[in-house]
């Protein structure tokens, strides 16, 4: 991002990148826990839940490469190696279940992680609004994926 760009930001960059930066972590980490999910659940409905849980974390890489490119733009660097992004993430471990087919105890736990994705995205929105456009906007679609995805989770309780 050039001069400009920077120069309408109205708050404090290094903190927004910080911010940037955890949440580049923690989709990183929700990567890695939809991909293990779906290799160790079991049971009837495995095959279709393995195949949500993995293109949900197809998802969750997307919404990483969209916030790196947003650091980059702001004059900051995504971390460069995978012990920075366990140190960065705030995102709750995923609580697998004792036993790997109970899909309802996985579900739940993979709800408690998209509520905590939307409530950080949701902060980071407002705190962007009428500050930085361009993040406020990224902020925004990352919320929308975050809520459509609560609740198509949600719906496979039912």
């Amino acid at each position: 991002m050039g001069e400009k760009g920077r120069e309408i930001v109205t708050l404090d960059l290094q903190e927004l990148i910080d911010n940037l930066t955890q949440g580049y972590a923690d989709e990183w980490m929700a990567h890695y826990y939809w991909m293990l999910a779906a290799h160790l659940v079991s049971g009837p409905h495995a095959p279709q839940l393995a195949e949500i849980l993995k293109e949900q974390s197809g998802g969750e890489l997307e919404h990483a490469n969209k916030l790196a490119e947003r650091i980059i733009e702001l004059g900051g660097e995504p971390p460069r190696h995978f012990s920075e992004l366990t140190e960065k993430a705030r995102i709750p471990p995923l609580q697998m279940p004792e036993t790997t087919s109970d899909v309802r105890a996985l579900i739940h736990g993979v709800l408690e992680l998209e509520r905590y994705a939307i409530g950080y995205y949701h902060s980071l929105s407002e705190k962007t609004r009428h500050h930085d456009a361009v993040t406020h906007e990224l902020m925004e679609e990352i919320l929308a994926d975050e809520v459509k995805e609560e609740e198509n989770w949600e719906n496979l309780l039912d």
